[in-house]
């Protein structure tokens, strides 16, 4: 028979303060968690024991580098695909241009007509719609030169009140941009002698109708497709040119910044060697009679620009007279008015420099052009001889 046998165990106080010492000091067991813990412990010790601060700066130093160099590539990259992606946009607008309102029609009277005004002197002018140079002047009166040596260019010549003027009328005028960020260079105008506007009426009617005196709305409507398609407007320009047709004419050219002689001649020279090739062919086959080389000519042309500077809202004028001869005209706003800078007799240059405004498959200024088939427009919608002075 088993005895219970029960032990009581007396309070701290009833036991000596060696048992009570030895009671309070808890007992460590061991366990099967024991061995576990410590030896992670031991393990994470040992791992920060052998830690390498420079190795690991030396990886966050090339993690860094990498990364800067990805985030700098994405940011060329996403630059040239804005720019890309811009460009090709513009270039669809102008493709096919999307307008809330509906536009003029072209056999309204009232479209694409310019807009007289009247200055602070009561004299005519046209709105430019630039913001530097705001206006262009209704009718020009230049004086008559003579003089057509070369030789004109060393000493320009002033013009005086007394001597003879030829009024020109503003036909249309545009802008000329550079690059597709379109940077304005100079807004330019094209001018014809307005005694000589009813020989141009009378060319272009007679080619839509030989019988007409002025063209009515589909008749304009062929005209205008004509004169700003590509390969039509140049053979038109080209023919009417070549026989002298108008008889005098002009280009009014005002920078809209600061710029120099060479730097106009230069993008002059490039457009007349463009479209050179149009008109050499037909000149190869005629006797060298008929004038100087096509070389010496544009040498000619090029020293007449050996110059200065041509401030902007400054007039230089590109003249073209009887015969097809091109002088030069300029007017730095000094109180001797226009200075004769020279000439050059070779008719194709200044024919090919016309071309270069009025038609082709790429104009020096597109509004320049599309003002001018508008303001040949108004022309042929009244009977020949009519316009006389007035450019509505």
């Amino acid at each position: 028979m088993i005895r219970r046998v029960t032990t009581r165990v007396g309070s701290c106080s009833q036991l000596a303060p060696a048992k009570c010492i030895r009671l309070a000091t808890p007992l460590q067991r061991r366990t099967f968690l024991s061995t576990g813990l410590r030896s992670r412990s031991d393990n994470s010790r040992a791992s920060f024991d052998t830690l390498n601060v420079e190795r690991l700066a030396r990886e966050r130093q090339d993690y860094d580098r990498t990364r800067l160099v990805f985030l700098a590539a994405g940011s060329v990259a996403g630059i040239i695909a804005t720019i890309y992606t811009a460009f090709q946009l513009k270039n669809a607008l102008e493709k096919n241009p999307t307008k809330l309102d509906a536009g003029p029609t072209y056999g309204s009277s009232l479209a694409a007509r310019k807009v007289i005004v009247h200055d602070k002197e009561g004299n005519e002018v046209v709105p430019t719609g630039d913001s530097t140079v705001t206006e262009f002047p209704r009718t020009l009166n230049v004086p008559v030169f003579e003089d057509s040596s070369i030789s004109s260019a060393a000493s320009p010549q002033s013009t005086s009140q007394s001597e003879p003027t030829t009024e020109y009328t503003l036909v249309g005028l545009g802008v000329r941009t550079v690059s597709f960020l379109s940077i304005r260079v100079y807004v330019v105008g094209y001018y014809v002698a307005t005694a000589d506007i009813a020989a141009l009426q009378s060319r272009l009617v007679k080619r839509v109708d030989p019988i007409a005196t002025a063209l009515v709305s589909g008749e304009k409507d062929e005209l205008r497709a004509a004169l700003l398609d590509p390969v039509k407007s140049e053979e038109i320009w080209n023919t009417l040119l070549e026989d002298g047709v108008p008889l005098r004419s002009a280009f009014r050219i005002v920078p809209v910044r600061d710029t120099d002689f060479p730097h106009l001649r230069d993008g002059l020279v490039r457009a007349i060697q463009a479209r050179a090739s149009m008109i050499l062919p037909q000149e190869q086959v005629e006797t060298p009679s008929k004038g100087p080389e096509f070389g010496e000519s544009v040498r000619q042309f090029r020293q007449l620009f050996n110059r200065g500077k041509v401030l902007k809202r400054k007039e230089l004028l590109l003249l073209r007279g009887e015969g097809g001869r091109l002088s030069i005209v300029y007017d730095d706003g000094r109180s001797f008015g226009r200075q004769y800078l020279g000439s050059v007799e070779d008719e194709r240059l200044s024919r090919v420099l016309w071309l270069n405004y009025l038609g082709g498959s790429k104009v020096a200024s597109e509004p320049a052009r599309q003002s001018i088939v508008n303001g040949v427009i108004e022309f042929v919608e009244r009977p020949v001889g009519t316009v006389a002075t007035q450019v509505v």
